[in-house]
C-alpha cells in the first residue's frame, strides 16, 4: 500500500452529546465564543439551548446570524469583520452545511485576511485558524468533519471549493437527537448528499483502504435506513444516518470527490440550488459515465445496493445504478434538471459545464471529464 494520510477532527457522537459543547469550548480556551447559525436553528430552539449550555460554563458569546443557504462571499467577509471587532477567541457553528461553511470561511479570514475568493482551490491557507467546534444538525453535509469549505462567489455565480487541512475543526459534535426536529425534505436531502459523498469518495483516484471502508459502510447504512427514518422518524434509523454521514465525511475529506460534485457546484452556484436537490438528478448519470473507468468498484457499490452479485461485474454495476434510480424515485424527489431549472436557463449550460471542468473535485474523478462530457450528462438528465 502507498503511504497515505487520514485526517479527522475529535468527534463526540451520541444522543445528548450537545450537552458537552461548553466543556469542549472551555477546553479550547474559550472566554468569548463567536457563534454562527441560521434562522431555522433559532426557530427550532437549538441555538438557545447551546447558549444556555455556554452560559452554565461561564462563557460569553457574540452571535452572527448572517447565514443563508449556499453561503455568500460577502456574508463570510462581514462575519470576519465582526469576529475581529469583538475580541472573540473560539468559533462555534451549529447547523447544516451553510452555517458551518460560513464559520470556516470566517475563520480563514480572521487569521489570514484578504477576500475569501483568494483561497479558492487547494492548500492556499497559510496561517493557523482560530479553534473551531462544529455542531451538525443534519446527517449529510459533512462540513463538520471535512477539510472542505464551499462558498458562493456572487459575482461569478459559482460555488468555490476551498480545500485545506486547516479547515478540519478541532471538535465535531454529532447529536442524533437534533434530527428529530428536521423536516422530511431536509432528512432526505442531507442523506442523499452523504450518499453522493460516499460513492464519489469510493471511486476517487486517491481513495485508500482507510477511506474505502468508510465509503462502503456509509452506502450500506443510507440505503438501509433512509426510508425508515423518513417514514417513522425512528431514532435508531436517524442515528444510523448520522453514523453514515460521519463515515462518508471521513471518506471524502481524505479521498476528495469527483465529477458529480464538480457539476453540482457549478449548477448550484449559478442557479442557487442546494446540493441535496441536485444529487438525485446527477449522481446516477455521472456513475454511468464513470462505469467504464471503474467497473469493479462500481460493482462493489452495486452489490451493496442490490444485496447480491449478478452474473458479471458489469451487470452488477449497471443493475446497481438502476436500483439507485428506483431508490430516488421512491423518495419522491426531482430526478430531472428541468424540474428545478427554468427552460430558458439552458442557454447558460455550456458556460456552466466549462466552469465545472475547473472545479477541484473533477481532478479526482476516476476518468477525465471534459466540458462536453458534462454537457452530455446535463442533456441526459434534462
Amino acid at each position: 500500500m502507498e503511504i497515505t494520510k487520514f485526517a479527522v477532527p475529535e468527534i463526540i457522537f451520541g444522543r445528548g452529546s450537545l450537552n458537552y459543547a461548553g466543556l469542549c469550548a472551555r477546553r479550547l480556551g474559550a472566554k468569548k465564543v463567536f457563534l454562527v447559525s441560521d434562522a431555522g436553528i433559532e426557530e427550532a430552539g437549538w441555538l438557545q439551548r447551546l447558549m444556555n449550555i455556554l452560559e452554565k460554563e461561564g462563557i460569553e458569546w457574540v452571535y452572527y446570524p448572517g447565514v443563508t443557504a449556499n453561503p455568500r462571499d460577502f456574508q463570510v467577509e462581514q462575519g470576519a469583520e465582526l469576529y475581529r471587532k469583538n475580541g472573540t477567541d473560539v468559533i462555534i457553528a451549529i447547523g447544516g452545511g451553510s452555517p458551518i461553511d460560513t464559520a470556516k470561511g470566517i475563520a480563514i479570514l480572521a487569521s489570514n485576511g484578504g477576500r475569501i475568493r483568494d483561497y479558492e482551490g487547494a492548500n492556499k491557507v497559510q496561517r493557523a485558524l482560530p479553534p473551531m467546534i462544529c455542531i451538525t444538525t443534519t446527517a449529510g453535509n459533512g462540513s463538520d468533519i471535512s477539510q472542505f469549505c464551499i462558498i458562493t462567489d456572487v459575482e461569478r455565480r459559482v460555488k468555490m471549493s476551498i480545500i485545506t487541512r486547516t479547515l478540519i475543526p478541532n471538535i465535531s459534535i454529532v447529536d442524533p437527537l437534533i434530527l428529530r426536529t428536521k423536516s422530511k425534505t431536509l432528512i432526505i436531502e442531507s442523506a442523499v448528499d452523504a450518499l453522493a459523498h460516499a460513492i464519489e469518495a469510493y471511486l476517487s483516484r486517491i481513495a485508500s483502504p482507510f477511506t474505502e471502508m468508510h465509503s462502503l459502510k456509509a452506502i450500506e447504512l443510507i440505503v438501509g435506513n433512509l426510508k425508515d427514518a423518513v417514514d417513522t422518524r425512528s431514532l435508531d434509523a436517524l442515528e444510523q444516518l448520522s453514523t453514515a454521514s460521519v463515515s462518508a465525511s471521513m471518506a471524502f475529506s481524505n479521498a476528495s470527490l469527483g465529477a458529480e460534485h464538480a457539476l453540482a457546484h457549478s449548477l448550484g452556484g449559478h442557479f442557487d440550488v442546494s446540493h441535496g436537490v441536485l444529487h438525485p438528478i446527477l449522481l446516477t448519470a455521472v456513475m454511468r459515465f464513470n462505469r467504464k473507468y471503474a467497473v469493479q468498484k462500481m460493482a462493489d457499490i452495486g452489490r451493496i445496493v442490490l444485496g447480491e452479485q449478478l452474473g458479471s461485474d458489469l451487470d452488477t454495476a449497471q443493475a446497481g445504478i438502476e436500483r439507485l434510480d428506483q431508490f430516488f424515485a421512491g423518495l419522491e424527489v426531482s430526478q430531472r434538471l428541468r424540474e428545478v431549472v427554468e427552460e430558458e436557463e439552458w442557454r447558460y449550460m455550456e458556460a456552466i459545464c466549462k466552469m465545472a471542468v475547473r472545479d477541484a473535485c473533477n481532478l479526482t474523478n476516476p476518468g477525465p471529464a471534459t466540458w462536453r462530457d458534462f454537457l452530455k450528462i446535463c442533456e441526459e438528465v434534462w
